[in-house]
C-alpha cells in the first residue's frame, strides 16, 4: 500500500517524529516509575502498556513518512543516511519496551497482587522475586536504550535538515 505521507502539502514525518519524541521517553518513563515505585505502579495501572503501544504504533509510522519524504528529496547527505539508517534501529527497541511493559502490567496485576490469580503459576516467593527483578532490568534496558536511541536519531536529524544553513 502506497501512503501519502503529507498533509496540506508538508510532510507528516516532521509531525509524527515529534510525536515520537513524546511518547517514546513518556512510555519509558512510565515503565520505569512502575518498576520502581508501588505508588505510581497503582495509579498507572494500564496505561503504561498503552503509552507503549502508541509508541509501537508511531515509530513504524515515523519511518515510513521519513522514506516517502527522502524519496522526494533533491539532494540526500551523508547526514540523512546517518538519520535514515539510526531511525531504523528504533523499532525493536519500542517493540522490547512494549513487551516487557505489557508483561509487566500484567505481572504486578495478576501474579503479585495481592490475592492474584496466577500467583499460584509461580509458587515460590524467591521465584517471584527473582522474576520480578528480571522483568525490571529488560524494563531499564528498554527505557534506556529506547530514550538513548531518540535522542540519538532526533540529533541526526536536526543535523541532516540545519546543518549549513544559518551562521552563528
Amino acid at each position: 500500500m502506497n501512503i501519502d505521507w503529507e498533509f496540506n502539502g508538508l510532510p507528516l514525518h516532521v509531525l509524527i517524529v515529534h510525536a515520537v519524541v513524546i511518547v517514546v521517553p513518556l512510555a519509558a518513563l512510565c515503565a520505569v516509575l512502575t518498576a520502581f515505585w508501588p505508588a505510581a505502579r497503582r495509579r498507572l495501572g494500564v496505561v503504561t502498556p498503552l503509552v507503549a503501544l502508541a509508541a509501537l504504533v508511531l515509530v513504524p509510522m515515523a519511518v515510513q513518512a521519513g522514506e516517502w519524504l527522502q524519496s522526494r528529496l533533491v539532494n540526500v547527505t551523508p547526514l540523512l543516511g546517518t538519520h535514515t539508517s539510526l531511525g531504523k534501529t528504533m523499532l525493536p527497541w519500542v517493540i522490547v519496551l512494549f513487551l516487557a511493559a505489557a508483561l509487566q502490567w500484567f505481572w504486578y496485576r495478576y501474579v503479585e497482587a495481592e490475592g492474584a490469580r496466577f500467583s499460584s503459576a509461580v509458587p515460590s516467593h524467591r521465584g517471584r522475586l527473582v522474576a520480578t527483578i528480571v522483568l525490571d532490568l529488560v524494563i531499564l534496558a528498554g527505557a534506556i536504550g529506547s530514550v538513548v536511541l531518540v535522542a540519538l536519531i532526533g540529533e541526526s536529524g536536526s543535523r541532516a535538515v540545519w546543518t549549513g544553513l544559518f551562521t552563528s
